[in-house]
This record gives C-alpha cells, structure tokens and sequence, in this order.
C-alpha cells in the first residue's frame, strides 16, 4: 500500500480537522507519523495506520482516554475530535487517522548527561504509568507481536545469524528465558506500553536538573507480564553507560515508588533486560537485510550490543540481589534467616584461635583517614607496618588486635580497584571481611562443621597468599565463610570436598613473602552467595554497593560470642556541616553545592572518606604533592627533636635561608621568615611604609594579598566584592591588566595600563603626596588567572621608581618553579622587585612564608624596634621549606611544570576551536586559566558553575575565580603529570559537550 505524502498529510489535517499546517515526516515503526505546524507555531501530531492496524489505533485512542482520568507522574497527548466530533477518522484506501496534542520536551535519546536523577525520574514516570493501567482493558490488546517479551523464543530460530562471542551471548539469554518460563508465566499481567525506548521519552527543557515529562506512542501496548515494561525501559537507560547496572537501579527505584515489584518478578528481571536487548539485535539484522537504506529500524543495534555484552558480565544473581535492595527488600533473601542462625551458634574466637592467649579485643583503625596508617610510603612498607604492631601490641598485651568490616580503606585506592563508573572513576574500597592481625603460622581452626570448597593461591596485580573457602549449612541453606593471606603449607593441609569438624586445624597465617609483603594477618569474610567464583572471591566493594554487600557478606561478628568492636562511628557529613554553621566563623565557605569530605591526600589526588580520589587542579597550596613523604618525614623528625623560636641559634634557619637565596636574585639578600602570605605581605607593605615614610599603596584591580587588615586595604578583590568596604584613602587601583576583556588590547596595552600608575603619582603630587610602593601578584589569580602584558611591570616599576617608591612582587601564588620558564613569575616580566613575598606554597600547606628584600630596605627598616615573630623561621617550618626546594629540584618539577604546562595549554586551545564557550586561555606553566564567555565576550558565570561541580562529579576539583566568576584556574601540585593533564582534558571535554554547556 503506498505511502501518505507530506502533502497529503496536510490535506487531511485541513479537510478532517480544519487545521491548516505544513506536515513533515517522523520516524515509525508500523505507522506513518506527521508533525503538523501552524503558522502560528501550533504543533500536532497525525498518526495514520492501515486497514489491519486500525483496531490498534483505536486502542491507542482508548489507552489514552482511560489515562486522562488518572493522576499521573507524566503529561499526555489529549485526541483532537474530527469536524464530525469523531477521536478516529476512517480515510480512502483502508486508513485510520488520528490527531494528538503535540507534547513539548526533548527526546531521551538527545538528552546529555542523563543524570541519575533523570533515570530515577524515568524509573516514576514508567511505573506510574503501569500503576494507572491495571485496571484498563481493552480486546486488542489480547494480540501476539514479536516485540512482546513474552513471546521473544522467536529469536531462537535466527541465533545463528551470529557468531563468536555475539552467539555466545544471545543464546545465553535464550537459554535462561527458557529455564525462567515456569516461574515467569505466573507473573501479574497488565496492559503495558510495550515500547518506552529512547524516542518515546520526552524530558523537560531544564538543562540543569531536567526530569521526564511525558511517555508518547503506544502503538506497541499490549497484555503481557507487567514487569516487562521495566525490562524494557531498562534496556535503554542503561545503554551507552560504564555501569549499566547501576543506571539500571536508579531507574528501578523510581519505578517500585509507584508500582511495588515482587521477590519472582525481580528474580526473572536480569534476563528479561537482556531478552529485550536480544530482540533489538536479533531484529536489527534482520531488517538491515530487508530496508538496507533505512537507518531508522538498525538505530538501537550497535548501543545494544554494547550493553548486551556488558549485560552478560553482570553476575545475575548479583544483579537480582540489587535489584531487592533497590526496592527495599533484604539483598539477600537468606539474610534473614541467616543472621537468626548465627545468632543461636555463636562460638568463642578461641574456637579459630586456640593457640591465642589474648584476653580482649582491641580495634585498629586502618580506614581511610587513619593517622595510625600513615602515607602510602608507611602503610605499603612491610617492615614499617610490622614495627607499628609491634609497638601496638607492647601497649596492649594479650590484646587480639582486629579491624576491617565494611572500613574504606586507602589501600584500594590504586589502579587495580578502580573502574570507570558512569561518573567517573570509582574504587573498590570497602572492607568486606574482618582481619585478625596474629602472628605468622599462627594455626587456624574451624569455626563449624563444613567441607572445602575452594583452595585457591590468589594473583591479584600481585601475590596475596593462599586462601581457602569453606562451605557450611544451617537450617535454611548454605553459607560459606573465606579465609585469606594464608601460609603456602596450608595448600598441603585440605582437598577439595574433604569435610573438616568444628576446631579441625585448616591452615596457617602467612609470612609476609608469602602474602603479598602485607604484615602478618588472617582475612575472615562470611559469604551467603560465591556468585559463581570458583578460585576467589571478592574482599573489597564499592562503597556505593555497600548495603548490597553486607547482605551477600553479613558482619563476622554474627557467630562470634565476644563483641567484635567496629570502627568509630564518625560524624554524618549533615551534622558536619550543622555544627560549622553554628560554630565556626560566618564566613567560611565550602566548596561545591554537594561539599566534599576530605580525609586524606596523596600527590596530585584528594580523597574523601570513601576512598574516592579526587584529581586535584586547585591546591596550588600543596606544592610538591599532598603530603609528599620526604617533606612529611622532614617535619616529623625534626619536631621530634625541637621546635622554638629564633632567639636561639639553629641551623635548620641557615640551611633553609641558604637555599632559598640560591633561588633569588642576588639583589634580594635578606629575608625575613613569618607564617602565611598574608603576613609576609603585611610585613613588605610595613617595610615599604617604613622606608619611605609614605603611606599611599599602588595596587591592582581584583589583586588579593592576604586577610589582615594591612593587606585587606590593598586587596581590591576583598573590599570591591561582597560585604567589601570603601576603599581606603591611600590605597590607589590601577585598572586590572585584562588584554581580553580589559579597558586596553592590542600589542601595545601594556603601557596604556602602566600610564594609569604615572597619573595616579602625578595626582598625589600635586595633593603634596608622595607613594610608599606598589605590591602586585605577577599574575593576578583571583583577577582570572590573568597574564599581564610584556611590557607592563617594566612601566609600573619605572614610574614607581621615578617617585620613590618600593616595587613589591607577590609571589605567593606563583613562585617556586610554577611558571616552568622561570623559578619566579618577576623573571619573566625581566624586572628587579624590591621585596618578592612567598606563602604556603613554600611549606607545601605547612604554615611557612617569606619575605626577601635588598639588604638597604633591611637595614632602613632596622629602626631599633625588634621585629619578632614566634613562629616564624622556627625549625620545624625551616627543615620543610628546606625539603621543599629539595623535593623541586631532585624531581625536576620546574621542567615538569614548563612541559605538562605547555602540554595543557596546547591542548586547551585546540578544545577552544571545538567549544566556541571557550573565551580565552592563558598563563604559564602550572598557573592556567581559560574562561567562559559568549560570542559578544560577556561572561558566562552559571556556565562555570556547572563546569566545576559536574568536574567534581567526575572525580576532578577545578575552581572559579575572577570578577565575573567565569574563570576556571588551573593550579594543581606540581607533581601533576602529562597523564593527569590528559585526563583532566577527557573530562572537559565529556563536559563541554554536555547540553548546558552547548547552549549558551
């Protein structure tokens, strides 16, 4: 039969339903679909099928009528009457046309990111979809079609149609929805849509925080199992996805908040998701043979064999026990009954231990933010772990020390437990059994009856000892429980299927090069379900599978009759940020609108207090790395000796000003050594005012040098902005030296700013006043990151000269080897400041700062009154800022920063050609910065907002600054390397080319 024309569509939208429009074409399956526009902007729909698909299209019109009487989650097309009053209209040739309501919105299949709270808004709107359709009935929905789940055997006779690892798969699936049909066929069964793919969603124009706002289409409802709807919006939601089960829950979830899925249904859901993903594939090859120009029927083919492979690597069982705990069931349906046992046979740990003559139980804490653990450089180092037991135990006597049930640990934190999930990187770093740190070839003994399942010598990236799993039975089912960082003789003790008694000797605790080089311990893990493991078996989770877990791997301290302690139970983030609210200062802030909890730092990462790590491109504080072991071992040694004031002769003062001066012009000879880079700037303004006898201060817009009140008074950044002051009778602001988006551009505005100083001076003269100096970040960081002009300190300095006044070089944020060319950001503006003043970087986060300045300002600000400082230049700090300029010069991190620098704005760039948003990019080194703006260069502050929390979200930390808040700063730890710079540029780039970000 042929084909409706647009043109045609349009005569019978004009002649049926008096709507004059322009039709255009819309993908379909079985009927032909038509937009029909106004002039006036209306939108319709036409939907027009063929004499056998009559019937159907009047059950679509029911279906949408029934539905118009319910409360639903989700808007509806409403039918448009015909002239005569009629929902259907009958057309020459054996057609049937109906009108809908155009329903505004974006196809699911457009929409980026979809966030989890869109899959949980999908996951409502279906299941209050399937809610409000179980009592409708209808006779033509009593129909047999190949896209019903129930009928998906058909796929059966076109297996063959693949090969490899694609036949492998699909026949797995075909097999298991064989094997399910005796408890699937008694499944409740509704009316269902049939078809909520990704061109039958439609999702708000909310780019921020969109949601679903209608499901259309309903040309495949039919009567079938309910739970197939789910199964089949699943296969869509988590198509294109690292973690497709993980999208799969968000969405059943939502769906269970309105439609309550039971136990049988939840257990056929795994292998209905992968029938569906079946038939997409199974379908698509058949139709690239029979419309082999038609895109439309082979759209979903190559994201559902993605998916169907990632699908197929999902344990099923484990997916099942997700799927409970998402709908608020016991994980583990034998949970339950488990616990309940155990409860009635506990056994004394001497029962495992006879050999132990301990007489309590002491908790180590080894989570993530422990300080027993130490760095990576302690905790990984066998001897320094062992002798920190040692000494424990000396403490404690006939003490069993144990820990471990459900701690997040740092040690998982490497590359063999992280996967890329759908928002980035995640780690398995949750604990799942208790370890029992007992001396090597300590004997261990069963706890219960049972058999051998498994001896197994694990080989994870490295040796982790043998381990033996041991299988159990109590009234209700089987239980296992695992063994681990064993002796290589307790491989000759047991054989597979060989029973042992309660108190049999099993095995022996491992030496350290028998375990991995791991101190001396026993790993126990209960477990209800091997999920298939047949020679290990997981002992580490991710945190967001936890509650799964603990219901597959239920606490040890279930069979046991001592009280096993756990590890303290810290503060819930809320009541965290409840008490900083009440207690601490009104205007301390918190990063990201979800804060983050930060318990340890290592290199170039953060991590939170589940382990997750955090790319840091903010914390220039930390120079050479958080917590560098040589600068961390530096401060302990020495504040283990000694820490005093200057007024006693040291060397630490010595060898560290010794060091510095190296790094300074010869000119710069004296320095004085205070605490923070606000006091070393409130110190220089003191010498300048000091030395002149003047009190007027040159400074630059947006600059920002500390938060005393000295420096307050000069920081424009502070007393322009919100609840600033006015600004100070001597202070004088020259305007922010922005050649993008400042007052002056072109090759030579650099003298067109520095020009502002000379009037500035010129007016003071003829006032009878004379300036102090100027101070001036050399790279205005709160300014945006921005990169003055060649030529501009050259002219400032040469005016302020010209009228006496002191030329001060902030530092804080730039010294040390950021700027890659040059060890300070002055040496590339080829000037001499009189006073350069450093902060915390010096320190790498330890309160250390200095002040350098020519040895006249010294002894001119040698007035007789004594400048002391109590901490300032103690040993402690010099022996860390000593390590410090070490730690830069022995790993070569001023090359480091020129190249991965050079490497990162090279490639920020190229980004900027692909995202026009991408206003400008600039700086040197390790001190970046690019910042968002429209076609007219107006700044894009929302835009940047979104930027850094969806990096955050990604498992990077980037920063906003400017005056605008539309610059994005890139100051990492200089340890930052090519390979964090690429990830930090794969991120952005996911990122930018995200809705919000495109449409601006």
């Amino acid at each position: 039969m042929s084909k409706t024309t647009p043109d045609q569509a349009s005569k019978i939208a004009k002649d049926h339903y008096n709507i004059s429009a322009e039709a255009s074409n819309l993908d379909g399956y079985v009927d032909e679909n038509f937009l029909l526009k106004t002039v006036s902007d209306e939108k319709f729909l036409l939907k027009i099928s063929s004499e056998e698909n009559g019937e159907q299209l009047n059950f679509q019109v029911a279906i949408l009528k029934h539905l118009s009487t319910k409360s639903l989650d989700t808007s509806l097309s409403k039918v448009i009457p015909n002239k005569e009053g009629n929902l259907l209209t009958e057309l020459p040739n054996n057609k049937t046309a109906s009108v809908l309501t155009w329903l505004p919105g974006r196809l699911w299949a457009t929409v980026n990111p979809k966030t989890e709270s869109l899959r949980n808004s999908l996951g409502e709107a279906v299941g209050s979809l399937t809610n409000a359709l179980q009592d409708f009935n209808h006779p033509a929905a009593q129909r047999k079609l190949d896209w019903d789940l129930a009928n998906t055997a058909w796929t059966s006779e076109h297996s063959n149609r693949f090969s490899g690892r694609q036949k492998e798969i699909v026949q797995h699936f075909q097999n298991r929805f064989v094997e399910i049909q005796k408890e699937y066929r008694t499944l409740p069964k509704s009316i269902v849509h049939a078809d909520v793919n990704d061109y039958n969603i439609l999702v708000s124009d909310d780019l921020r925080n969109p949601k679903v706002t209608a499901l259309i289409d309903f040309g495949d409802a039919v009567f079938t199992q309910t739970v197939n709807d789910l199964a089949i919006v699943l296969a869509y939601a988590a198509m294109n996805l690292p973690d497709p089960l993980t999208a799969a829950l968000e969405v059943v979830k939502g769906y269970n908040k309105h439609y309550k899925l039971s136990e049988n249904e939840l257990q056929c859901l795994y292998t209905l998701v992968g029938m569906r993903l079946v038939t997409t594939v199974t379908s698509a090859s058949l139709k690239k043979e029979e419309f082999p120009n038609e895109e439309y029927f082979v759209i979903s083919e190559k994201p559902a064999w993605e998916l169907l492979e990632k699908w197929f690597n999902v344990n099923e069982n484990f997916a099942y026990y997700s799927f409970r705990n998402a709908c608020g069931y016991s994980a583990h349906p034998l949970q339950k009954k488990f616990e309940n046992w155990a409860k009635n046979n506990r056994v004394p740990l001497k029962t495992m231990f006879p050999s132990l003559a301990s007489k309590k139980i002491t908790n180590l804490d080894m989570s993530v933010g422990s300080t027993l653990l130490g760095n990576p450089s302690e905790y990984n180092d066998t001897e320094v772990s062992e002798f920190k037991l040692k000494q424990f135990r000396k403490h404690h006597p006939k003490t069993l020390l144990l820990n471990g049930y459900l701690e997040t640990r740092p040690f998982y934190t490497t590359e063999a437990f992280k996967s890329e999930g759908n928002n980035g990187p995640q780690y398995r770093t949750v604990h799942l059994g208790t370890d029992f740190w007992i001396p090597a070839k300590t004997p261990v003994h069963a706890p219960f009856d049972g058999k051998v399942r498994i001896i197994h010598h694990n080989n994870y990236d490295k040796d982790y000892g043998p381990m033996l799993i041991l299988e159990h039975t109590f009234k209700g089912g089987k239980f296992y429980s695992l063994y681990g960082h064993l002796s290589l003789m307790s491989l000759e003790i047991l054989k597979v299927g060989q029973k042992v008694k309660q108190g049999d000797r099993i095995a022996y605790i491992g030496k350290p090069s028998e375990n991995g080089n791991w101190a001396p311990h026993l790993h126990f893990q209960l477990v209800l379900d091997l999920l298939g493991n047949n020679e290990n078996f997981n002992g580490v989770a991710l945190p967001s599978k936890v509650e799964i877990w603990k219901s597959i791997c239920p606490n040890p301290n279930f069979i046991f009759e001592e009280e096993l302690e756990t590890a303290e139970t810290k503060n819930s983030e809320e009541k965290m940020i409840r008490f900083r609210k009440e207690h601490l200062g009104k205007g301390l802030s918190l990063s990201y609108e979800k804060p983050l909890h930060i318990v340890r730092g290592e290199g170039v990462y953060l991590i939170d207090i589940e382990g997750r790590k955090y790319l840091d491109t903010v914390n220039n504080v930390n120079h050479v790395g958080h917590q560098h072991p040589k600068v961390v071992a530096a401060g302990q040694r020495q504040m283990a000796v000694l820490n005093t004031n200057t007024r006693y002769l040291h060397e630490e003062i010595i060898a560290y000003a010794e060091a510095l001066l190296k790094k300074l012009p010869p000119h710069l000879s004296v320095i004085h050594i205070v605490n923070s880079g606000s006091e070393a700037n409130e110190l220089a303004l003191r010498m300048a005012k000091t030395v002149t006898g003047n009190k007027d201060i040159l400074a630059i817009e947006v600059g920002y040098h500390g938060n005393t009140n000295a420096v307050m008074d000069v920081s424009s950044y502070k007393f322009e902005g919100k609840g600033g002051f006015p600004k100070p009778g001597t202070t004088h602001i020259l305007p922010l030296p922005d050649s993008f988006r400042g007052k002056y551009s072109g090759e030579n505005c650099g003298i067109d700013y520095a020009n502002h100083a000379a009037e500035i001076i010129q007016n003071l003269k003829s006032e009878g006043k004379e300036i102090a100096g100027f101070i001036g970040e050399t790279m205005i960081s709160c300014g945006g990151q921005i990169v003055p002009p060649k030529n501009y300190f050259k002219e400032v300095y040469k005016q302020v000269r010209e009228a006496g006044g002191i030329c001060i070089a902030d530092e804080v944020q730039t010294g040390f080897g950021r700027m890659g060319k040059t060890f300070w950001a002055f040496e590339l503006y080829d000037v001499q400041p009189d006073i350069v003043t450093m902060g915390k970087p010096a320190g790498n986060g330890h309160p250390l700062a200095v002040v350098a300045c020519t040895k006249e300002i010294a002894e001119k600000f040698n007035t007789g009154m004594e400048y002391f400082n109590t901490f300032g230049g103690n040993p402690v700090s010099c022996a860390i800022g000593r390590t410090v300029l070490e730690v830069i010069e022995e790993e070569n991190l001023q090359q480091n920063a020129l190249e991965v620098g050079g490497f990162l704005i090279a490639e920020l760039k190229t980004l900027q050609k692909q995202f026009p948003i991408i206003g400008d990019v600039r700086g040197e080194g390790l001190f970046l910065g690019f910042e968002l703006n429209d076609s007219n260069k107006n700044p894009l502050p929302e835009h940047a907002s979104y930027l850094a929390n969806r990096m955050k979200q990604l498992g990077i930390l980037m920063s906003i600054d400017g005056p605008d808040h539309n610059v994005l700063k890139i100051k990492p730890p200089m340890v930052f390397s090519k390979e964090h710079a690429e990830e930090l540029l794969f991120r952005l780039k996911i990122v930018f080319g995200e809705d919000f970000m495109l449409k601006f």
